[in-house]
């Protein structure tokens, strides 16, 4: 991460000591000011942000009402951002066996990418596997180090798996449901399911009715059948067109359909390799509310190499991960460079793009305390500068 400037000319390189570190449970001021501020439904050009202890205190356009702190007349101040599909980073997954010790590594890793928030993903994997696991990444979650637990899988099409191992999917029956959402206590905030499959419709009602997200994906759904399952509770597709039917103008399929819907929430993964930039502009100007995922693995922020995801043996090259047979096993993304892609290649507008990476999966997560620039809300803001690298991240009004 390259430090930010508090000159206003903020030459690259420069490297100054950030000031006013306002831990949490201070009272000590900070004042920020950006050429721009993206709040919920409006952009102060310019605009600034008062942080008191971990909370943001106020926000206002113009010029701050005393002189700033940190200023950077030509950047961007965002929302932390918010990662609701993230398998690993920093060479390791959640998966793994040590889950605490790569749980926070993977955290630190995207972290330093401006990642404030994130879901701990876990792909397919025997099922007493998937509850040890479950059960241990609950603990994190009820210690604030995640936001939640991610099931993508054991309820996946085979014919649609991706980097799911083909002998460990199973059918939602009732049983297997209670077994690894009760294991959560509640932690388990979201769960992939392919609606098709035996069971599945009751599934999405069930999974719901724990109070977790129920996401359409890795499916062979058609349009009808997805918009059954959104009427029994499906509030999201995951990485949207990816692992789903192919689009076709006689059988739309299942990405159609969720992304016709207003009240469903579009993963997409903006990384150039899972879609084209005209998909992520397609995505994102959808009824639907776009939602920037990384559906990383275990070589985000790490080397090109081989790593695991679950079971499977991934191959990365060129920033690419891929199984032996060419499928694509997740990304080696980060929401910074997923929000640079979208709005440099592919044109998406910066509000929107900003909102996709903090908003979105903050009300996908039914997260109130943060994702949005607003008096009384957790202080976890990004400051970018105009190429939209990220210079500083303050989480809970801390640098880091």
């Amino acid at each position: 991460m390259t430090p930010l400037s508090t000159r206003s000319d903020t030459e690259p390189g420069h490297a100054p000591e950030l000031p006013g570190d306002a831990g949490p449970g201070t009272e000590m001021p900070l004042l920020l000011a950006a050429g721009t501020v993206i709040l919920p439904d409006r952009e102060y050009s310019p605009g600034w942000v008062e942080v008191s202890g971990a909370l943001i205190v106020a926000c206002g356009a113009g010029e701050p009402p005393r002189p700033a702190d940190l200023s950077l007349p030509g950047g961007i101040l965002a929302p932390g951002f918010i990662d609701a599909h993230n398998h690993g980073g920093g060479g390791v997954s959640f998966n793994d066996a040590d889950t605490v010790a790569v749980a926070a590594r993977i955290t630190q890793t995207h972290l330093a990418h401006g990642t404030t928030t994130m879901m701990a993903s876990l792909v397919t994997a025997p099922i007493d596997e998937m509850e040890r696991l479950v059960r241990a990444l609950a603990e994190l979650v009820r210690g604030g180090l995640l936001a939640g637990i991610h099931l993508e899988g054991p309820w996946l099409s085979p014919a649609h798996r991706g980097a799911h191992d083909e002998d460990l999917l199973l059918l939602p029956d009732p049983d297997c449901v209670d077994r690894l959402m009760g294991a959560g206590g509640g932690a388990v905030r979201m769960v992939t399911i392919a609606p098709e499959l035996e069971g599945g419709l009751a599934a999405v009602a069930r999974i719901a009715e724990y109070g977790a997200v129920a996401a359409v994906g890795h499916t062979d759904a058609d349009y009808d059948l997805t918009q059954a399952a959104i009427a029994a509770g499906a509030t999201a597709g995951t990485h949207v067109f990816n692992a789903m039917r192919p689009l076709h103008h006689r059988a739309p399929g299942a990405a159609l359909a969720l992304l016709d819907d207003p009240t469903v929430f579009a993963e997409l993964v903006a990384d150039g390799v899972h879609l084209h930039p005209a998909v992520v502009r397609l995505i994102t100007e959808s009824p639907a509310r776009p939602v920037f995922v990384t559906d990383a693995m275990a070589a985000a922020g790490a080397a090109d190499g081989d790593y695991k995801l679950g079971a499977l043996d991934v191959r990365v090259v060129d920033g690419q991960a891929r199984l032996e047979d060419g499928t694509i096993a997740g990304s080696v993304l980060t929401l910074s460079h997923a929000l640079q892609y979208a709005v440099l290649t592919a044109g998406v507008p910066l509000p929107l793009a900003i909102r996709a990476a903090t908003q979105n999966p903050a009300d996908l997560l039914a997260i109130t305390d943060r994702g949005r620039i607003q008096p009384g809300l957790r202080a976890d803001l990004v400051l970018l500068d105009a190429d939209l690298h990220v210079h500083a991240t303050l989480l809970e009004g801390t640098w880091v």
